[in-house]
C-alpha cells in the first residue's frame, strides 16, 4: 500500500512562496505519474500540476510560470514550488500517485494553503 504524506503549507500574503512537499512511502512501479490538486470550499478538486517518471510536466493554465513540480527519486519526494501567490490560489493542496499514468490515484490526506490580500 502506497502512502503519501503532505507538509509545507500555510498562512501568506499575496505575492508571497510556499513550497509544498509530499513524502511517498515507495515508487513501486516503473512507470509512473504524480501531481497535485486542490479543492477550494464549495468547488471540485482541480489538477494543479503533474510529473512523470521520465520528467515530463504539466500544469494548469492558472498556475503557469508561478508554480514548479519536480521530484526527488532518491528521496521519493514531490514537490511544488508555489510563487506570486493569488488569494485564489487558496485551497486544500493534494498529493497524488498514479502507477500506471491511467489517472487512477493513491491520495495524501491534504494540506491547507491560504492566501490574503
Amino acid at each position: 500500500q502506497v502512502q503519501l504524506v503532505e507538509s509545507g503549507g500555510g498562512s501568506v500574503q499575496s505575492g508571497g512562496s510556499l513550497r509544498l512537499s509530499c513524502a511517498v512511502s515507495a515508487y513501486t512501479y516503473s512507470s509512473y505519474c504524480m501531481g497535485w490538486f486542490r479543492q477550494a470550499p464549495g468547488k471540485e478538486r482541480e489538477g494543479v500540476a503533474a510529473i512523470a517518471r521520465n520528467g515530463s510536466t504539466s500544469y494548469a493554465d492558472s498556475v503557469k510560470g508561478r508554480f514548479t513540480i519536480s521530484q526527488d527519486n532518491a528521496k521519493n519526494t514531490l514537490y511544488l514550488q508555489m510563487n506570486n501567490l493569488k488569494p485564489e490560489d487558496t485551497a486544500m493542496y493534494y498529493c497524488a500517485y498514479d502507477p500506471f499514468c491511467s489517472y487512477e490515484y493513491y491520495w495524501g490526506q491534504g494540506t491547507q494553503v491560504t492566501v490574503s490580500s
